[in-house]
């Protein structure tokens, strides 16, 4: 028996070290070949020829100006293979968020990557929450800046009343995906059972309905 559990434990140490966000890059770089790969399905983009890379690859002005706002008061404009060939195989995205007044970000996680915002104006109180339910929240100030770490549920809100906000954020993945969990549970297609929302949050059948219209689930 100890035998046996010495070797799993090797083997759970052996396969952790190898999970990685993204994966290491075998080039300088890989820029991305965006218009002839519509049907092959990798876990990457492909890449042009070398010799054919410009700087303009390596450049974008897909966050110069906000996007609209949502439901929720707040745009994402992030910055991917399609405007920024080159973030190919580099494991970072760059996101600027609008935040409008009173406008929230809701609770939400990144399940392929950490996040690191900076505020440039504006007020925001930002957090997240640990595996043990444990809420960190700070205040930031313009030049402010948070960490929220990987796959945990975070959100960022504006204070001001009448001013909006402006953050930049990284991510640590080319692609990491974003589930906002109240869309997750109240708006997923198909509907989540209700027995299932009732008991999970402790409502009646009457809440479960209007949530679901308030989100458009």
């Amino acid at each position: 028996m100890t035998i046996q559990y010495l070797f799993l434990v090797h083997f759970l140490l052996h396969f952790t070290s190898l999970i990685k966000s993204d994966p290491e890059p075998l080039h300088d770089y890989c820029v991305a070949e965006t218009k002839n790969s519509q049907n092959i399905f990798l876990n990457s983009v492909p890449c042009i020829n070398p010799d054919h890379t410009l700087a303009t690859h390596f450049s974008t002005s897909a966050l110069s100006e906000p996007g609209s706002m949502n439901q929720f008061d707040f745009n994402v404009t992030l910055s991917n293979v399609n405007n920024l060939p080159g973030l190919n195989t580099l494991g970072l995205t760059m996101a600027r968020l609008d935040i409008a007044a009173n406008g929230l970000v809701p609770p939400h996680s990144h399940p392929r990557a950490s996040e690191v915002t900076i505020l440039l104006e504006g007020s925001l109180l930002v957090g997240f929450v640990d595996t043990s339910n444990r809420l960190y929240t700070q205040r930031l100030r313009p030049g402010d800046s948070f960490v929220f770490p990987k796959g945990l549920i975070h959100f960022l809100y504006n204070t001001g009343i009448s001013s909006p906000a402006l953050a930049v954020s990284g991510l640590s993945s080319q692609n990491p995906g974003a589930q906002v969990s109240s869309l997750a549970a109240f708006a997923s297609h198909p509907a989540m059972p209700d027995d299932v929302l009732r008991k999970g949050f402790k409502m009646n059948g009457q809440d479960v309905a209007r949530i679901r219209r308030n989100l458009g689930g």
